[in-house]
Order: C-alpha cells, then sequence, then structure tokens
C-alpha cells in the first residue's frame, strides 16, 4: 500500500460510526446493499436521489476500492449568479482563447469560504444542516453586493474583497467551520487571509497585460446573487489531470481501460514517463476501474468537471436579485454559462481589442504521410518490376507527381496519403468555416509539406488565389533524417508543372545548399529562430491577415518559442514534445502591435483526431481456418 494510501485510511480507521436513518439510506439498504457501501454512494452522488445512488453503485460494481472506507473531501465556496458571472465567463473564455490554459481555469469563478476538508459519509447531512442553520443566521447582515477591486502580479489576477464585506464572509466561514467540526467529527479550516475571486493563477508573465486589459472589461458592480455552495471531490485523485474520453474504446487486452463517450478519467502525469508512446494509464471516474487507453481518444477537461454538488444556500438580499427560477445563468461545475445572453459590453470591448492584432502566424504540421502508414519500404510495395507505379491500397494516393530524377528519391521525400489529403483540405474547410483570412502560405520543401499547403489552400478556395513560397529553412531538425543526408527534394520549377500552386519568384532565405546534414540542435534552433523572424519581416505588418507556416511537427515549438520571446527547450525535452504532435496539429500566435510583442492563443480550429484501421484481408479472415 502506498504511503499516501496508508495516511488516507489512518485518519478515518479508528473513528466512532453512527448508522444514519436517512430515508436515502433506509431504501438502499431494503434493496440490500451493504450500509458502508450505501453510504458511499449517497456522498458520492450528493445525496441527491436513490436512482443517482443506485446507478452509481451498478457503475462501480467492480471498483477494487468499493470497500475502502477513504472519504470524500469537502469545501465551501461562494459563487456568483447572474450577470456578474456572464462577464466572469468571457473572461473565461476569452482568456484561454487569447493566453491558453492557466491554473484559475481547472474550477469555475468563486470565493474560497472553507479549504478542502474529510468528513465521513454518513456524517456528510450535518454539513448540510450546519449550511442551512448558519446561513440563516447571516441572512439579514449579508452584505447586498461584494466589494471587489482589481489586483494584478505576473503570475496572480483578481478581484481582492473589501474589508468590510470579507469580514462578514470571513464571520460566516469561521460560523460554519466551527459548528461543522462540532457536529460531524472533522476538521474543517475557514479561509480567514485575504478574500478573493481569482482570475488568471499561474500564467505566463508576458501575457499579464492582455489578461488586465480582458479583467478591465468585467464591470465588479453588476447584478449578482451569492450562493454558498458545498462541494466535493475524490481526494485520491487530487493533483491528477482529468481527461474526458472523445470517443468509445473497447479493451483489446486484459490491462486496458473501457470508455465509454463522455467518461472522465483521471491520469497521474508522474506515472506516464514509462508508458508506451500515444497510450496513458487512468482510472474511470465512472467505474473506478484502472487501466491502459488511447490518449488520443481524450481531451484535457478541468479538475472540477467531476466534483460534486451538495448543497447551496442562497444570499437573497433585495427583490432586484433573481431567484433560481428565473432565467438567468446558473453556475455550473464545467464553468459553462446555461443560457445564451452574453454581456455586450464586454463582447464589444473584445472586438474592438481584437482590432489591434495586426498580425497572425499559424504553424501546422503536415498531413498523414505514407511511410506513417505502410513504413519505410511504401515505394517497394507499390512498384511493379519495370519500376511503375501503382496503387496498392486506397489510402496510397492515386499518382505520383513526375521527376527528373525518378521515383527513387520519394523513398526519403514522401508524399501524403489518401487520407493525409482528406485532413489537409478538411482543415481548410473549418478555417474558411471560421472566416480565418490567410494572406500568406510558406511550406518547407518537404513534398508531403507542400501538398498540406495546397490542399489547405484548397479548403480555404484560395488555390487560385495565394502562392505557396518554398522556404528550405522551414525543413525539418536534419539529425532525424533516416538517410542522413539532406533528401532530394522536387524543384519549384518541377512542383509548379506538376500543377502545385507555388510562387517560382520566391528566393528562399535559406538556400537548400545550407542545410547542414545531421546538424546539431543548436545549429537547428538557430537557424529556426531566424528563419521565423525573417519571415515576420518580409509580411507587412499592416496587413492583418494570418501567415500560414506549414512544417514539421518539430516546427511548432522551433518556431512558436523565439516569436512570443521563449528560450529553446532542452533537446531531450524537446524531442519528446514533437513525439507527441499528431498529423495537422497546429499552434496559433497573434501580433500585439502597440506592445510590440506576439502572444500564443488557441488555434482558431481543432486538429483531426481518428483512430488506426489495420489492413485487411477477407480470405485470411473469414474463409480460411
Amino acid at each position: 500500500m502506498a504511503v499516501a494510501e496508508t495516511q488516507l485510511y489512518a485518519k478515518v480507521s479508528n473513528k466512532h460510526r453512527s448508522k444514519s436513518t436517512s430515508e436515502l439510506l433506509e431504501s438502499l439498504l431494503a434493496k440490500g446493499f451493504p450500509a458502508h457501501i450505501a453510504q458511499k454512494a449517497l456522498a458520492a452522488t450528493g445525496q441527491k436521489s436513490i436512482e443517482e445512488a443506485t446507478k452509481w453503485l451498478h457503475s462501480h460494481c467492480n471498483d477494487p476500492s468499493l470497500d475502502d472506507p477513504i472519504p470524500q473531501e469537502y469545501a465551501l465556496y461562494l459563487c456568483p449568479v447572474g450577470r456578474l458571472n456572464n462577464h466572469l465567463q468571457e473572461f473565461w473564455k476569452e482568456s484561454k482563447r487569447q493566453c491558453g490554459r492557466n491554473r484559475a481555469h481547472e474550477v469555475f469563478p468563486h470565493i474560497t469560504l472553507c479549504d478542502f476538508f474529510t468528513c465521513e459519509d454518513q456524517k456528510v447531512e450535518l454539513l448540510y444542516d450546519t449550511l442551512k442553520r448558519v446561513g440563516d443566521s447571516f441572512s439579514q447582515c449579508f452584505p447586498p453586493s461584494i466589494s471587489l477591486s482589481l489586483h494584478s502580479s505576473t503570475s496572480y489576477l483578481g478581484f481582492f474583497i473589501g474589508d468590510s464585506h470579507a469580514n462578514i464572509l470571513k464571520e460566516f466561514a469561521l460560523a460554519f467551520s466551527s459548528e461543522a467540526s462540532a457536529l460531524a467529527d472533522c476538521h474543517v479550516k475557514p479561509c480567514l487571509k485575504q478574500l478573493h475571486l481569482t482570475l488568471a493563477h499561474k500564467f505566463y508573465p508576458h501575457h499579464q497585460k492582455t489578461l488586465e486589459q480582458l479583467a478591465k472589461c468585467i464591470n465588479p458592480e453588476e447584478t449578482c446573487q451569492w450562493v454558498a455552495t458545498l462541494y466535493s471531490r475524490d481526494m485520491r485523485f487530487v493533483h491528477y489531470q482529468t481527461l474526458r474520453a472523445l470517443f468509445q474504446y473497447k479493451p483489446q487486452n486484459i490491462d486496458e481501460l473501457l470508455i465509454n463517450v463522455g467518461d472522465f478519467i483521471y491520469v497521474d502525469p508522474s506515472q506516464q514517463s514509462d508508458m508506451s508512446e500515444g497510450w496513458v494509464i487512468g482510472t474511470s471516474h465512472q467505474t473506478g476501474c484502472r487501466g491502459f487507453l488511447p490518449e488520443n481518444y481524450t481531451e484535457r477537461v478541468n479538475e472540477s468537471d467531476t466534483w460534486v454538488k451538495h448543497r447551496e444556500y442562497v444570499f437573497v438580499t433585495t427583490p432586484r436579485f433573481f431567484t433560481q427560477t428565473e432565467n438567468e445563468s446558473k453556475v455550473k461545475l464545467n464553468g459553462e454559462v446555461h443560457n445564451a445572453s452574453r454581456s455586450r459590453n464586454v463582447t464589444n470591448v473584445l472586438s474592438l481589442q481584437n482590432v489591434t492584432l495586426r498580425r497572425s502566424v499559424l504553424v501546422m504540421r503536415h498531413g498523414e504521410r505514407v511511410d506513417q502508414v505502410f513504413g519505410k519500404s511504401w515505394l517497394q510495395q507499390c512498384l511493379t518490376a519495370d519500376g511503375k507505379y501503382y496503387r496498392a491500397d486506397l489510402n496510397f494516393p492515386s499518382t505520383l507527381p513526375k521527376r527528373k530524377d525518378g521515383t527513387k528519391h520519394f523513398e526519403y521525400d514522401p508524399p501524403l496519403s489518401c487520407c493525409g489529403i482528406f485532413q489537409s483540405r478538411l482543415i481548410g474547410k473549418a478555417l474558411l468555416d471560421q472566416e480565418v483570412t490567410v494572406s500568406y502560405v510558406y511550406s518547407s520543401p518537404a513534398l508531403r509539406c507542400i501538398q498540406t499547403a495546397q490542399h489547405v489552400l484548397q479548403g480555404l478556395k484560395l488555390y487560385q488565389k495565394l502562392k505557396i513560397r518554398v522556404e528550405p529553412g522551414l525543413f525539418e531538425w536534419t539529425k532525424w533524417e533516416a538517410s542522413r543526408v539532406i533528401p532530394n527534394f522536387m524543384t519549384v520549377s518541377e512542383l509548379a508543372e506538376a500543377s502545385y500552386q507555388v510562387d517560382t519568384s520566391y528566393r528562399g532565405n535559406f538556400p537548400l545548399s545550407s542545410l547542414v546534414p545531421s546538424e546539431s540542435y543548436e545549429e537547428y534552433v538557430s537557424r529556426s529562430s531566424a528563419v521565423i523572424k525573417q519571415i515576420i519581416a518580409a509580411c507587412p505588418s499592416k496587413g492583418k491577415g494570418v501567415i500560414l507556416i506549414v512544417g514539421h511537427g518539430s516546427s511548432l515549438a522551433s518556431f512558436t518559442r523565439p516569436l512570443i520571446g521563449l528560450p529553446a527547450r532542452d533537446s531531450s525535452d524537446f524531442a519528446q514534445v514533437v513525439r507527441k504532435i499528431p498529423s495537422l496539429g497546429m499552434c496559433f500566435c497573434e501580433e500585439l502591435k502597440e506592445e510590440n510583442k506576439w502572444q500564443m492563443v488557441n488555434p482558431p480550429v481543432k486538429t483531426l483526431t481518428h483512430g488506426a484501421n489495420a489492413a485487411f484481408n477477407w480470405r485470411n479472415c473469414i474463409v480460411e481456418d
């Protein structure tokens, strides 16, 4: 047994247990469930209904921890409901889009009144009673509005609560913690330091000003109703990442995990270093079972998405505040707003701010290449005895472009597969749907990159309007070339003759002759930094369109990090990061011209996830024994 688990068992092993007489528990006992397991199910579902508790018990029938006496962890939060919450949700959404995730995105907007504490399953009902009693005693003195003042530092952004109002909230938290500790036999620690509502936490320092500008769009005096809410979480997975299944996965081996669409999975990041590439080991929130699962079947979600909402106390201060039956947005665990109403003030200011983002750079990895599917010997699989190309599988391209030095050089300069072509056009169409305006296109000289750029332009309906600038300096780290030499790429004239929309007048910043075989990591980093700066300098700053750069997996980090002012990664870390970048993975940077800097934001579209599809021989599988 792990040390941490031993400590958890020690907390609860010698505590006196009293039998609950609630109607919910009696109903579960009547169904034949043991008392300790029935109480665990009720605590895990917020004691809402027999149906939810029964469903939880059935889904956890194979949970190896079902008999463990480890309780839930509880916290008391004060959450905003109403127009102020709408403003905060707009900030949550826009800050994630422009600056990426930070720690504040793990939880919904709230003021922490009491830190997380443990409570035995059979005593949770006492917490509910305490919340109701203490809430009633403070309802008359609760402030009609809470004073919020914006505070900012290089790693924190949020609202501090005014002293007079903070004192009332602290007294409420202290009263709850004292009574809950005495009645439920648990240690509840109230928050008595500076009370605050966090907007952003642990972000990159160069994002501070952008976040401040977004925060100034929030009107802290907007209409708001405050709700004291009791939440719980599974204390075993506090430091884990929370993933959500995008697709169903049925186990192929005994050590794999069954997941369905929408399932939540807990993953310990510290245990993933020894995993096979593309696989993680996780524990299902729905079943409690543990096993391997494909990482690309999931997406990362907020920590609070798996929290359970137990009971809440609504502070009704004046008649103008909304009740739960009205159509205002409610606080939800995933931080989403229930209704579609938006703050016009925030939206208008955000729109004005986006006008100042003069240029954008979209760095994209190429689509699926044929050797990625069929291996390094792919060319031998589709050549006849006299050296002519034929389509040995439907995922091979229907034809190969003509080149003067013969087809043998495609072995180290492979084309896209048919799926890669489809992927690229699909991404182009998605960019078109998002009204992304591409003004310049640069591509690595690798055929797979040029083809990707071409098909993205077709999806964007810019095929006849933009020319692809072939830039040798965009080629990947040459140390990773299997041939140990620079491949013989198709010339610009050959590409044009093969109907690729390349700019024949463009002269690259780095001629092919300057690429060094097996270059050092320092040489590659220096080349990448120089080429991105030269591309930016060559594209007029007055333009507002996107500069599309189609390169390799290594391109996403090596071109964007110097652009936003970050140093290069360590070479070993760099290799690990690149391994995880899928076909058509993207990074997106926007220019803040008035600040003379760039920032990384979420790409305008998501990448494409798909599963493996093995070769199928009907005779071997169906007819022969």
